[in-house]
């Protein structure tokens, strides 16, 4: 899926550290959201 700059981000589920479910819509309106991607994280490279 590609999105350019001003899209909305599409709505996901994740596990909180609290091992509770939380989704991006959970915060729209109320907060900013910063998402973050890094794919070597604990892998050798």
């Amino acid at each position: 899926m590609a999105l350019n700059i001003g899209d909305k981000a599409p709505d996901f589920e994740l596990s909180s550290t609290r091992k509770e479910k939380i989704s991006l819509s959970d915060y729209e309106g109320k907060k900013n959201v910063l998402i973050a991607f890094y794919p070597l994280n604990f892998t050798p490279g």
